[in-house]
């Protein structure tokens, strides 16, 4: 393997850097090989850019003024609902390589960056799969407008590496755990065994991301000398501003050792519905 970079600090500022999503793809795949084969040095010259490049295409709005999807069995709803996974995969490759450069100065275990990194790679994979299912279908990423709340969280969280493992993947990974067997069921009784089998390969990786997010958010608390639950729930209130929404996936989240003792407590009771299984 070939590679043109010789550190973390180098592989991860050119995947930020990159626009083109399959190139940013692409350098994120061959980056993690990389680093997996020992071919990386951990070295960080420089902390990852404030926001990550980004293509001219899709429109980036504001969540407010997205288009509605529709929740019918239409290719053009599930179009709609390709394109915007494809959206949040596209941000999450970017969200896992600047948690592991941002947070470098810290000096956590080798495992830490392991994990992101591997993070990176999945949501890379995921992006492809994305992207080959709506070329099936007749359209490609960039195709309908996109919203740009996503980074949003990155920004809230950068000075604080709790906060950052707290919202992104324990509250909105957490929320594709919860949400995606509902949306794999409806596609299968759509007949697009297809996009629910892509769907259903995404949500059971996603797994290992929540728990990596919790894995190492209890790493810093006992650091700390602060207690996980209570830690959790004070950065949640102070830095997610969208608020927890039932129905939560409590089997998904126990496979990543999420219990409902964290998020249960803070979770309005107006809300309640039917547990999803």
């Amino acid at each position: 393997m070939t590679v043109s970079v010789s550190c973390l600090g180098e592989a991860a500022t050119a995947v930020l850097t990159t626009a083109a999503p399959l190139e940013k793809v692409r350098l994120t795949r061959l980056h993690a090989a990389a680093w997996r084969d020992n071919l990386l040095s951990p070295d960080v010259p420089a902390p990852p850019p404030d926001r990550p490049a980004r293509p001219d295409r899709p429109e980036l709005k504001l969540p407010r003024d997205m288009p509605k999807r529709g929740r019918g069995g239409s290719a053009q709803n599930r179009i709609a609902l390709l394109h915007a996974l494809a959206h949040i995969e596209l941000n999450a490759i970017d969200l896992a390589w600047d948690i592991v450069v941002r947070f470098a100065p810290l000096g956590l275990p080798k495992g830490f960056t392991d994990d992101w990194v591997q993070v990176a790679d999945d949501e890379a994979r995921h992006f492809q799969m994305l992207e080959t299912r709506l070329n099936a279908l007749g359209s490609s990423y960039g195709d309908l407008p996109a919203h740009d709340g996503l980074w949003q969280a990155a920004t809230e969280t950068a000075h604080d590496l709790a906060a950052r493992l707290a919202v992104v993947p324990m509250v909105l990974e957490a929320r594709g755990l919860d949400v995606t067997p509902e949306t794999v069921r409806r596609l299968r009784d759509f007949g697009d065994t297809e996009s629910a089998d892509l769907l259903q390969t995404i949500h059971d990786e996603e797994i290992g991301h929540v728990a990596a997010g919790r894995r190492w958010f209890v790493h810093l608390c006992a650091d700390r000398v602060a207690e996980p639950v209570a830690l959790w729930q004070e950065l949640v209130g102070r830095h997610f501003r969208g608020g927890l929404k039932r129905p939560f996936n409590t089997a998904s989240r126990q496979l990543a050792g999420f219990g409902p003792e964290y998020y249960e407590p803070i979770t309005p009771e107006i809300d309640r519905k039917p547990e999803t299984r």
